[in-house]
């Protein structure tokens, strides 16, 4: 197992108790407690910065590529198709999920919404987060007090 292998297993593993917490005992107290500092995405953030020191080439390469905005995407798929671009494409993705799973678990407790609904888009906040998101703003409502 390498550095990338590495940071794709402890990127996914690092959200995992958090998401499960939410997803299993969103009411809690333990784990509001959990979730309210920035622990929840530190790790994900914490490995980008190590893969992405562990390979600063392909940084500087896709920083060069964003001067020419026609070769952007070739860019993209450059350092993407890296073992290093997708570790730290990886961790971004699953720092970015958790964060706003976190915001739709927050705000289905905050509207006391049906457990299911808050359930559906804890799972999916994580799993697929642009549905997730989708569904979450169509099942919970501003109170319109």
């Amino acid at each position: 197992m390498d550095l990338y292998d590495l940071s794709f297993f402890l990127s996914t593993m690092w959200v995992g108790p958090f998401w499960l917490a939410m997803l299993v005992y969103p009411e809690h107290e333990r784990t509001k407690e959990i979730l309210k500092g920035p622990w929840f995405f530190i790790g994900p953030i914490a490995i980008w910065w190590v893969v992405i020191a562990s390979d600063p080439e392909g940084l500087i390469e896709l920083s060069e590529g964003f001067t020419d905005p026609l070769n952007i995407v070739d860019s993209l798929v450059g350092i993407l198709g890296t073992r290093a671009g997708a570790s730290a494409a990886w961790a971004h993705m699953v720092a970015g999920d958790i964060f706003i799973t976190r915001w739709m678990w927050k705000r289905c407790i905050e509207r006391e919404t049906e457990r299911w609904i808050s359930a559906v888009s804890v799972f999916f906040g994580v799993m697929l987060m642009p549905v997730g998101v989708a569904i979450h703003l169509a099942l919970v409502r501003e109170d319109s007090d």
